[in-house]
């Protein structure tokens, strides 16, 4: 039954969705690129924080 439940929810998303026109899709892809660099400075500061420190 919980499986028949899940499959008839997978439908219902599937049937709301819709294809992103150009302008969501170039927002979408801002927004992911903004977060890639965001995470990759706060890694890169911290590798230099933990080399400045001795390393490990």
């Amino acid at each position: 039954m919980a499986l028949r439940n899940v499959i008839e929810r997978m439908r219902r998303i599937l049937l709301v969705s819709s294809k992103p026109d150009k302008t969501e899709y170039k927002q979408s892809v801002k927004i992911t690129g903004l977060g890639f660099l965001i995470i990759g400075i706060i890694g890169f500061v911290i590798f230099l924080a933990v080399q400045l420190m001795g390393g490990l």
